[in-house]
């Protein structure tokens, strides 16, 4: 989901700012590598940042020590949009609904398994395992796509993931997926119900998008970003993609994403601390 987000503002910014954008993909280490990166990079406006929740609200709270500092490095540029995530089960973990899948891991304590390749993704699992109070093993991956692959070769139970990532297969009989992360239904799986209407009291996790330049960009360089990201959030042809994603897009000034970072900052370590995760 990120790369696709990036794929296609780059395109429309490319066009608006006459300049290429050239997407580089740097997974793994929960974002550690991609935001040291353009932490380090000059801040002339030419090295941005497509950030999530994982790299700045939740990694804070996962780890004792961050090798970057998500307010200080950063320069605010603007929200981008919001992603539900979906759970999904491989066909043989014998649950079509939230409740069956509860219901068996209560009877096969520590026997279920669920991939993680994001912050996310982690969390999603965690807060499943806590407030039904049943015992889920976590298996990290550096992608949400590698935990997937693994979902459909039986080597895993179940993941939570982004609904680009999970319907496809889905819908082509390869996973069972069961419902969604976000309190209301998204109007992009009108079908599935949410976890809080499966039965999971108080669940609540909505993923995150936003552009971050390097501490220090000048103020009129983060204005002409933000201004690029504005009108490629609401071009018609890539609002059409990025639902087509399972992302809602969404902008903001940069003031608005530093208070929302400060917001989802806190929200995200509640959700660690409430799940019982050790930072480590």
């Amino acid at each position: 989901a990120t790369d696709t987000l990036a794929r296609v503002l780059g395109e429309k910014m490319s066009a608006s700012l006459g300049q290429p954008v050239v997407v580089d993909n740097m997974p793994g280490a929960s974002g550690f590598l991609a935001a040291q990166n353009v932490a380090r990079a000059e801040p002339d406006g030419y090295t941005v940042l497509i950030a999530t929740n994982t790299t700045h609200a939740a990694n804070q709270s996962l780890f004792k020590k961050l090798p970057y500092d998500p307010v200080a490095d950063f320069a605010p540029v603007s929200k981008l949009g919001t992603i539900t995530l979906a759970l999904v089960v491989n066909p043989a973990v014998p649950a079509t609904t939230v409740p069956e899948l509860i219901a068996y891991a209560k009877d096969h304590p520590g026997e279920v398994t669920f991939g993680s390749g994001s912050s996310s993704s982690r969390i999603a699992g965690e807060m499943l395992k806590s407030l039904a109070g049943i015992d889920l093993l976590n298996v990290p991956y550096k992608s949400n796509p590698q935990a997937i692959t693994d979902l459909l070769g039986g080597q895993i139970s179940m993941v939570f993931a982004d609904i680009a990532t999970t319907l496809p297969q889905a819908e082509a009989g390869k996973v069972k997926a069961l419902a969604v992360s976000s309190p209301e239904r998204t109007p992009l799986a009108p079908d599935l119900p949410t976890m809080r209407e499966a039965g999971v009291a108080g669940y609540d996790l909505t993923a995150w998008f936003a552009a971050f330049a390097p501490a220090g960009t000048p103020a009129p360089v983060v204005d002409k970003l933000n201004a690029a990201f504005a009108a490629a959030l609401t071009d018609p042809a890539a609002t059409k993609t990025l639902l087509g994603a399972g992302i809602e897009p969404a902008a903001s000034t940069p003031a608005e994403l530093a208070a929302f970072v400060g917001t989802e900052t806190e929200k995200w370590a509640s959700i660690v601390k409430s799940a019982g995760i050790e930072p480590e």
